[in-house]
């Protein structure tokens, strides 16, 4: 199996997304800025142009009113984006603990 470089890209780029979600609250707005400006250049060098534009379109929103509820909206977007982009083997499906069902007795 060849090592896909995009992947990693990906990988890296969900990691930056749900770390900004993981601190909201505890960062200044530039921090934010610049954290998701980072995100949208990855985006661009990479031709994810659907990253690129709810990066940008969330730089513009935090220009104009800062941080507020509408920014784990478009991380939120952000993350759905990116994992458009990774391959469905990646996405290992957690299977609920079930109880075995009663079995029936046999009787003689």
């Amino acid at each position: 199996m060849r090592h896909d470089p995009i992947q990693a890209i990906l990988a890296d780029l969900m990691r930056r997304v749900d770390g900004l979600a993981g601190q909201r609250g505890h960062l200044s707005v530039a921090r934010l800025h610049d954290e998701v400006d980072q995100i949208r250049h990855i985006a661009r060098a990479f031709r994810l142009d659907a990253v690129e534009g709810l990066a940008g379109t969330l730089e513009s929103a935090l220009s104009l009113h800062g941080l507020g509820p509408v920014v784990l909206s478009y991380l939120d977007l952000m993350r759905d984006a990116i994992a458009t982009d990774m391959p469905v083997a990646d996405i290992v499906p957690i299977m609920a603990h079930r109880t075995p069902a009663a079995r029936p007795t046999l009787r003689a």
